[in-house]
């Protein structure tokens, strides 16, 4: 019989031992191991991140100095109500005054022990008492004269020599602090100008109770043995506006366990739900170890921070761009370039104001040529047609097929870019991809290309353009990354017909905010995404702009999108337009090009025409620049900022793609001739109405 021989089974035989566990003491390579694991922890940063982030910092100053000017505000406004409770409650004030002082004088704190001398009959010690007692009265009272006899002669002083002012505000002062004394506990001297929410504090005891709450039976047998085999590796730390918490859980307790049970979680807490996040702790990490982070107040009702872009001048896609916070309210970036973007949700839950900030940013960089189709014909993203190279909105045929004619224009380059990047050197391109120095050499057109499909489900199975469409839209997102270009896809439909599997498995960043069901989910956010705890099914409909981002870091982060309104949106693209101008770089659509989309009403043309009246036969682009700021201040209001000279360069940059030539317009300054330049309004009519004569694209 193999195995372990019990002791004492045959007392003239040394037992045969098996050695299950390795005896005590070091073992080769102990200290070395052990060297290991410290190598391998983690160094908290010295400096605190929020220092580090010029965004961050930035929004905590701002916050501070709102939050003093309101408080401020808030009291002086209130100063004659303090002034009056103060004048009020100073008589209560100066009766606790008076009491305390006599108190103290005659040692009333010493009162109880002569009693319990006298109760006990104990004249000796209460001989005692009454000497220290009478010890204590005759220097407190000398102390006590003497303060008064200073006080009377600084009262005597002050309404002798200072002013009627002093003497006023020394009255004040005296009557303040006497108001303050007599201020009763549970009604203080100010009100509240903020009120802050008390947050229990986060604890182990707090969390092994919940964890008990969730009905796992490991959970409970580790809870009967006292909570062992629930440890805490970490302490329990405050993480942003709220409380981390890392936990071991039971073996044989996985993190999935708990995600299923976040809503028990929160209740077991007795938080709201949207307070309550556990995450997986990671691929670093076993799957009993888990992060709960537990905010002071729910994710959908804090107030986010400004989009850090939204005073930007320029932005660069080759960089991460602000995309939104972490509940905790860090900032979290996306990567345009050499990645495509799968942004998927069922409908009114934020996926379009999911694509305002990347679209924007890709506005900011005036290198970066964006090719853009809202396919729901809202107009939601109307805003890009003041930068975009090509633009349609609409949910009919036309829209789409505009949508069409630009992909095969943008697939059609591929080629082109990739005999390019492989005739370059290799010290040149050493990675056979696009790259910042490469995107900057105009001459090489490999400047950076964004196409964005919002509702892209339209697009896919359309009758006509659907098996056509996933053909192109599969080779640029396999291939269009190394060549500088990206795209960026949204649905509000989830399924294998509305996003094909082969677009939607090769997306490298992708995010999902609430869905129904496990087929969505991992649809958008990869497949076993759902099993691995990963659920967008878990957000509920008050948790706009909330959803689970991958393919950014090395983890799914869940996120709320930075929101933009849409008269902000159309500020920053009137900037990205100014840019665009400023640079030469402003094409298509937005240039007046009517092939490159459905063109709307209004263009520049008819604003200049709409600023300025038919006597005027010349007027002067200074003028026409400020009238025009006053016109539509969202999008020239940027030009309306320059130098007189500048502005008239602005507009004779954007005039050029029509064909249009600033002349030389004379005035006289103080009998002396200036002159300026200026816009002849017959030419801008001209080509006003041959544009409009010509057929639409699409």
């Amino acid at each position: 019989m193999h195995g372990r021989q019990a002791p004492g089974d045959d007392p003239d035989e040394t037992p045969a031992r098996v050695l299950v566990d390795a005896p005590p003491g070091p073992e080769p390579g102990e200290l070395t191991a052990a060297w290991a694991g410290r190598d391998g922890g983690q160094r908290h940063p010295v400096i605190p991140a929020w220092l580090q982030d010029r965004a961050e910092l930035r929004h905590r100053v701002r916050w501070l100095a709102g939050h003093l000017a309101h408080t401020s505000a808030y009291h002086a406004v209130r100063a004659p109500k303090y002034a009056a409770r103060m004048v009020v409650r100073s008589p209560r004030g100066l009766v606790r005054v008076v009491g305390g002082v006599h108190r103290w004088v005659f040692d009333h704190e010493a009162l109880p022990l002569r009693l319990d001398a006298v109760a006990r009959n104990d004249p000796e010690m209460y001989v005692k008492l009454l000497r220290h007692r009478d010890d204590r009265v005759r220097w407190r009272a000398i102390l006590t004269f003497a303060g008064l006899a200073a006080a009377v002669l600084l009262a005597a002083v002050i309404a002798a020599k200072a002013s009627a002012l002093g003497r006023a505000a020394a009255v004040a002062a005296v009557i303040a602090l006497l108001g303050w004394l007599g201020s009763p506990a549970d009604r203080p001297l100010l009100d509240t100008a903020v009120v802050v929410p008390r947050v229990a504090r986060l604890t182990s005891a707090v969390l092994i109770r919940a964890f008990a709450s969730l009905g796992i039976a490991e959970i409970n047998r580790a809870v009967a043995r006292g909570g062992d085999g629930i440890t805490f590796p970490a302490p329990i730390t405050r993480d942003g506006p709220g409380w981390r918490a890392d936990i071991e859980l039971p073996h044989g307790v996985t993190a999935v366990d708990i995600l299923e049970r976040r809503d028990r979680l929160a209740s077991g807490l007795r938080r709201p739900l949207s307070c309550v996040w556990p995450e997986p702790a990671g691929d670093k990490e076993h799957e009993g170890r888990i992060m709960v982070w537990v905010g002071d107040r729910p994710m959908n009702k804090t107030t986010p921070p400004p989009w850090p872009l939204a005073d930007a001048r320029r932005a660069d896609v080759f960089a991460p761009v602000p995309f939104g916070t972490d509940p905790r309210m860090r900032l979290v970036p996306v990567t345009l370039m050499f990645s495509s973007v799968l942004i998927g949700a069922m409908p009114r839950v934020g996926k379009t104001f999911a694509i305002k900030p990347l679209l924007l940013a890709a506005g900011l960089d005036p290198t970066t040529e964006n090719h853009v189709f809202e396919l729901k014909g809202t107009g939601d993203l109307a805003f890009a047609g003041q930068y975009a190279h090509s633009y349609a909105s609409g949910a009919g045929d036309a829209a789409v097929a505009a949508c069409m004619a630009a992909l095969r224009s943008v697939h059609a380059g591929l080629d082109r870019r990739a005999g390019v990047i492989a005739g370059l050197p290799k010290d040149v391109c050493p990675e056979n991809k696009v790259t910042p120095e490469l995107a900057a050499r105009k001459g090489l057109g490999l400047h950076p290309v964004g196409f964005w499909i919002d509702e892209c489900q339209r697009l896919f199975t359309h009758p006509v353009y659907g098996k056509e469409a996933e053909d192109l839209c599969d080779d640029l997102i396999r291939i269009g990354p190394a060549m500088g270009i990206f795209l960026v896809l949204a649905t509000q439909r989830p399924d294998a017909r509305s996003l094909p599997t082969s677009i939607s498995a090769n997306a490298g960043t992708r995010f999902c905010l609430r869905v129904m069901g496990q087929t969505e989910n991992d649809m958008v956010l990869g497949t076993s995404a759902y099993k691995n705890g990963i659920r967008a099914t878990t957000f509920t409909r008050r948790d706009l702009g909330i959803g689970y981002l991958a393919g950014e870091a090395d983890d799914p982060q869940i996120i709320r999108t930075y929101y933009l309104s849409r008269e902000a949106a159309d500020q920053i693209a009137g900037r990205a337009r100014a840019a665009r101008i400023a640079t030469g770089s402003l094409t298509g659509y937005a240039a007046g090009e009517t092939d490159q989309g459905v063109r709307p009403a209004a263009s520049i043309l008819d604003d200049i025409l709409a600023v300025t009246t038919a006597a005027e036969d010349k007027a002067r682009s200074q003028v026409i620049v400020d009238r025009l700021a006053q016109l539509r201040p969202e999008v020239y209001g940027p030009w309306a900022a320059l130098e007189p000279a500048a502005k008239a360069t602005q507009l004779a940059d954007a005039l050029k793609p029509y064909g249009i030539d600033t002349v030389q317009v004379n005035r006289r300054v103080a009998g002396k001739p200036v002159n300026h330049r200026g816009v002849i309004r017959a030419h801008v009519v001209t080509v006003r109405d041959q544009l409009r004569g010509q057929p639409k694209g699409g």
